[in-house]
């Protein structure tokens, strides 16, 4: 899942003198620092201060949406039905969901 909008990174490396900047792989950007000859990757600090300042991502914000309404389907099967299953399998997907939503350190 994509934490970071390319365009957050690319505004950070304009303003910080950091030049062509390339994803290497989901979450992993590299660009060329002030003065340098060799890519470096963006500092994981100036990473979180984005995700910070920036907030979730559309592929965030939809997944969150599908388990709250999810989450909320199953509570009222649950009383409906009258049986834990429901719910149980809104828990299991919730889980999974916050897992992805972790932004993961190199």
């Amino acid at each position: 899942m994509r934490h970071f909008h390319d365009v957050w990174i690319q505004e950070w490396c304009d303003n910080n003198g950091w030049t062509d900047l390339f994803r290497e792989r989901y979450n992993h950007y590299w660009a060329f620092p002030p003065n340098a000859v060799m890519p470096e990757p963006i500092p994981q600090p100036v990473l979180r201060t984005i995700k910070a300042e920036k907030g979730l991502t559309k592929d965030e914000q939809r997944l969150l949406t599908i388990a709250a309404v999810l989450s909320v389907t199953a509570a009222i099967l649950c009383s409906v039905l009258g049986n834990p299953m429901p719910i149980v399998l809104a828990f299991a997907f919730d889980a999974i969901t916050v897992a992805q939503l972790e932004v993961e350190d190199i």
